[in-house]
């Protein structure tokens, strides 16, 4: 809660707003799992920050302390990929990179956890929340902490990591969650054939069980070749989402410059992605695809 409430300080705009935060407490003690749960078990505890590991838990293994907290936040939507339509989709993706920008550049904090649940989309008229804006900083950390500690981790939702991030090769940049934008549109096209409409388990499935160096070289593989990629998606994107796979193959070419990612941080790359999107939508307004 504590980052949340200094981001809505320092004026983030389109990131869930902060309005109370606290621990919750059992018998006059904090509820977590050692004091709580596990309660007099003997078990090692490791350190505090959640991350995604490739690896099965093993016997001996240290158990994570997590504690009960409550974060009450001002602002409410539902999920992006229940957007009503297609261009309230981009329109949402658009704000919620806004709002990763701003939660960068004003609080110089980075959200290390992007996914579909995590990127919110209001279209309410009298819901006074963000338009799209983005939740969950339970990850986020800040930018400048992370480049002097030079720690390296595998952190987020694994169908979604940045290719750098599964391999652990640098540490984490504000360039690996565009990048999780990048994977979280992709995911949605193949996954849904309308707003909210999951068609249930894809080839892509696997995602979510692979160990994180094969996912990284099967990411690596999908965009590496323009015409490999188009082959793909136009045989994976569900009916409702064919019309974006000439937008899609464009972000994939801002986002791999040459088919590989990124080796260099690049701050045009926010301005670029929402340019892409903005002409997206302008493009299926245009045809009359906009649903």
């Amino acid at each position: 809660g504590e980052l949340l409430r200094e981001a809505t300080e320092k004026g983030v705009v389109n990131v869930a707003r902060y309005y109370h935060h606290e621990t919750v407490c059992v018998g006059g003690q904090d509820d977590d799992i050692r004091g709580n749960v596990r309660r007099d078990l003997d078990a090692p505890l490791p350190p505090s920050k959640r991350t995604c590991s490739s690896s099965p838990v093993k016997g001996g293994r240290a158990t994570a302390n997590r504690v009960h907290r409550r974060i009450i936040v001002r602002d409410y939507g539902k999920a992006i990929y229940k957007a009503s339509s297609r261009v309230s989709l981009l329109a949402a993706l658009e704000g919620c990179i806004d709002g990763y920008e701003s939660l960068h550049t004003r609080a110089g904090m980075l959200q290390c956890d992007i996914s579909p649940n995590n990127l919110m989309v209001n279209e309410e008229d009298d819901n006074p929340s963000w338009r799209a804006f983005l939740i969950d900083l339970d990850l986020a950390i800040k930018e400048q902490r992370e480049k002097s500690s030079g720690a390296r981790g595998k952190t987020g939702t694994r169908a979604f990591m940045a290719i750098g991030v599964l391999l652990e090769e640098e540490n984490h940049s504000f360039m690996h969650d565009l990048e999780s934008f990048f994977w979280v549109l992709f995911w949605i096209c193949v996954h849904y054939d309308g707003p909210g409409k999951d068609i249930g388990a894809t080839e892509f499935e696997k995602w979510n069980y692979v160990n994180m160096e094969e996912l990284a070289e099967l990411k690596s593989g999908l965009i590496s070749r323009e015409r490999h990629f188009l082959n793909r998606i136009t045989k994976a994107f569900t009916p409702y989402y064919q019309p974006l796979i000439p937008h899609v193959n464009k972000l994939r070419k801002a986002v791999f410059p040459m088919g590989k990612p990124w080796e260099g941080e690049d701050g045009t790359l926010y301005f670029r992605m929402k340019e892409i999107l903005r002409e997206a939508r302008e493009d299926l307004e245009d045809s009359g695809r906009s649903q």
